[in-house]
């Protein structure tokens, strides 16, 4: 998140703000609230963001709360988003599909959870990707020594 404004840009700086649809309006399939997922290591800091529901935060605020991962800049913007970007671009969109997936649905593990997270996702996408199971792929050539040839267009 960008802390403050970009040199020339008009606009307000960005911020966000809780409220109580955040906490469990919505349940994920393992019954816990976006937030609460997030907060699984440490649920004192799902206590704090509650504290702080209703008000604007901007983007330090954000971050000391843990709502963003990071909290930028202006001058630091250009450099990260574009390291980010490459370093992103530069996995398997395949294998980030199983890890998303892995890490979306932490918590109590539930037969919804089960087979709409990990089940789905590992078995009718990844493995059956030409990614994978291509002649080039990542299964292909396991154990060879050769690296797999990752086609990022997801055909």
């Amino acid at each position: 998140m960008l802390i403050g404004k970009r040199d020339g840009d008009n606009k307000p700086p960005a911020t966000l703000a809780l409220a109580a649809v955040n906490f469990g309006a919505y349940p994920m399939s393992n019954g816990l609230s976006r937030l609460a997922s997030r907060f699984l290591a440490d649920p004192t800091d799902l206590d704090r963001a509650k504290a702080a529901a209703g008000e604007t935060l901007d983007a330090e605020a954000a971050e000391r709360l843990g709502l963003v991962t990071f909290a930028l800049d202006d001058i630091d913007w250009e450099d990260e988003i574009r390291v980010f970007l490459e370093e992103r671009a530069s996995f398997s969109a395949d294998g980030l599909t199983g890890l998303e997936a892995n890490l979306r649905f932490g918590g109590p593990e539930t037969m919804e959870s089960k087979i709409f997270a990990r089940l789905t996702a590992w078995q009718n996408w990844i493995f059956q990707r030409p990614n994978a199971v291509g002649e080039e792929g990542a299964l292909k050539r396991y154990g060879t020594g050769q690296k797999p040839v990752f086609d990022t267009r997801r055909v």
